[in-house]
């Protein structure tokens, strides 16, 4: 293909096999074939992309090095990101490059449970042992100290807070000779006690937050800032609170009406809902750390006006996204008239602000006519919903 190539400037990739293809990116690379490498790139991400996806442990173990290889690489990574387990479970995983895997296990935004990253690093790492087998009833010492070298800068990488107590008992326990003493014994302090780690040790992945088909894990973490009363693009640590966000209604699998809103959202507990509306790509949301209804009759900061209850509170918000992974153009609009933070009243599913942020039915209004609420999202609209997603947001410590 390349004596094609310098010959006559012509050569058809479209019988080759991704693995040729793949070869001659290198290979054009290492020659400073610089015309042909840009196509040869573009020609993959453009035409052989499922073959990408389906491939990319061994595309990144021939890429991860060619500098100008980074649009490749990223075509990679995004996949990987979303699609973390099929990445795991490819049979050319457990041949991945060390440096390409410490690289992935630092990223933020891998969508998949913690525990399941954990089960994996142990098979690469047993994989990367051939005297190793697979039956761990028959290690001695030596072989668990053979383990214990090849991940041992792997382990500060994985999120241990992010595991449940259940499967650090049944899946991190058996391997605790191979976890550094002091990562362990905070890890036990973290899951038994409750206490915080003392050393450095990194928090829950962003992807790990929220399952939402609304809004990508990006977007989530920028809302727990918002929580948190952080800037926006605030990088947490392991000593920011941890939170936990639990889907209790989505419309389409609860049914669509105030009354299915109000059944499944009630009672005084800290609500993040979400909408998805159907005449543009913007995504709409709001927090309240009271809840949205049946709040109660005796709670104090609470009066009664039109046929509803106000409610207090000084932490509520309204925000939206310009589409379901934007990081850039986001707004939020915090309540500046406490004591009317939250209407309650049964001709709405929620109600902030009486008219701020509102569902009635199918209908989404975004005014503010009330100016209850800061005026950043700056809309005065109606529009139909889509889909509505509504999360408890639990302090995961407490949990």
């Amino acid at each position: 293909m390349i004596l094609r190539y310098i010959y006559t400037g012509e050569f058809d990739l479209t019988k080759q096999s991704g693995e040729n293809i793949l070869d001659l990116l290198v290979a054009s690379d290492e020659l400073l074939f610089e015309e042909l490498f840009r196509h040869v790139q573009d020609y993959l991400i453009e035409e052989r992309l499922d073959w990408i996806h389906e491939n990319s442990a061994l595309v990144l173990n021939a890429v991860f090095r060619l500098d100008n290889c980074k649009k490749l690489q990223d075509c990679c990574l995004k996949f990987i990101c979303k699609n973390t387990l099929l990445f795991l479970s490819s049979k050319s995983f457990p041949s991945l490059n060390k440096e390409i895997l410490f690289d992935l296990l630092k990223i933020d935004d891998l969508q998949i449970e913690e525990i399941i990253i954990w089960d994996h690093l142990i098979k690469w790492g047993i994989n990367q042992n051939p005297g190793l087998v697979s039956d761990k009833a028959k290690w001695n010492n030596e072989n668990y100290e053979a383990l214990k070298k090849t991940l041992n800068q792997f382990i500060p990488l994985i999120r241990l807070v992010g595991i449940s107590r259940v499967d650090i008992f049944d899946k991190v326990l058996p391997y605790k000779t191979i976890i550094p003493k002091h990562i362990y014994e905070d890890i036990e302090e973290f899951h038994y006690k409750s206490v915080i780690p003392k050393i450095i040790i990194l928090p829950p992945r962003t992807g790990s937050l929220i399952k939402s088909n609304i809004i990508e894990p990006i977007l989530a973490k920028i809302i727990i800032n918002w929580i948190d009363k952080k800037d926006t693009m605030y990088t947490r640590t392991i000593n920011d609170p941890l939170y936990k966000l639990e889907l209790i209604y989505l419309n389409i699998r609860d049914g669509f009406s105030n009354k299915s809103f109000r059944n499944k959202c009630n009672g005084r507990m800290a609500n993040l809902v979400l909408i998805k509306v159907k005449q543009s790509n913007k995504i709409f949301g709001g927090y309240s750390p009271i809840g949205f209804s049946s709040l109660g009759e005796s709670e104090e900061g609470y009066f009664v006006e039109n046929n509803g209850r106000f409610y207090n509170s000084s932490n509520n918000f309204i925000f939206s996204f310009e589409h379901n992974s934007d990081n850039k153009y986001m707004k939020i609009s915090r309540v500046v008239n406490s004591n009317k933070a939250i209407f309650d009243n049964r001709h709405c599913g929620f109600d902030f602000g009486m008219g701020s942020l509102c569902m009635s039915g199918y209908t989404l209004y975004v005014n503010n006519y009330n100016e209850n609420y800061e005026n950043n999202l700056n809309i005065r609209a109606i529009y139909t919903i889509a889909e509505i997603e509504t999360f408890n947001v639990e302090d995961y410590i407490k949990k």
